[in-house]
């Protein structure tokens, strides 16, 4: 339990990102909770009848950023830039990090740095009411199913990590039944959603 307490970790591990509660996101949430609980995945990933995409999709971001983070808050202790110089999957794949704004060509950096700069990246697409808007009849940019694969395809690079890197720290902590069914759900939602 050391990593809660270090100034490490509390960079890379971000607050949960909230859906405010009565808003219609939040009822969604609240769908999709209640699906997930039957066991079954692939109902859970699937848009509800009558309702938005777009919403949908937002609803769903901002759910597996909260898993994600949640996941790999608890192996920060074994992520470090001694273990993990690296932000890859393997020898085959290495991640760089470019934001566009902050740091436009892609830079090599180790595990932790990486994921802190993803975390807080999309911590901040989420936060912003022009791309992710939380009041009812606000629209969805005309860009939003874009950003949403781009924020998808960033936080998958972090479960590819978790696998490859430090799935027996995983085991080590038995979560590993977690991690299976949050990528699971993962995976059916994208390809359900068709947002990769």
């Amino acid at each position: 339990m050391s990593f809660l307490f270090s100034s490490r970790s509390s960079k890379t591990f971000k607050p949960k990102k909230n859906i405010p509660e009565g808003s219609h996101q939040y009822e969604l949430l609240k769908h999709a909770e209640a699906t997930l609980g039957s066991g079954n995945l692939r109902q859970a990933v699937m848009l509800p009848e009558g309702e938005d995409l777009n919403e949908w999709i937002a609803v769903n971001t901002v759910d597996f950023f909260n898993q994600i983070n949640m996941l790999y808050g608890t192996i920060t202790e074994f992520c470090t830039e001694a273990s993990c110089p690296v932000m890859s999957a393997g020898p085959r794949y290495e991640y760089h990090w470019a934001d566009g704004t902050n740091i436009k060509k892609p830079i090599k950096c180790s595990a932790p740095k990486y994921i802190d700069y993803l975390m807080t990246w999309v911590q901040d697409q989420l936060d912003d009411e022009t791309l992710f808007p939380s009041k009812i009849g606000v629209p969805f940019p005309k860009n939003f199913m874009s950003v949403a694969k781009t924020i998808l395809k960033r936080l998958f690079r972090v479960y590819a990590h978790i696998y490859h890197q430090h799935f027996d720290s995983v085991m080590q902590l038995q979560e590993e039944a977690h991690l299976n069914t949050s990528f699971k759900h993962f995976i059916f939602f994208v390809q359900v959603s068709c947002v990769f």
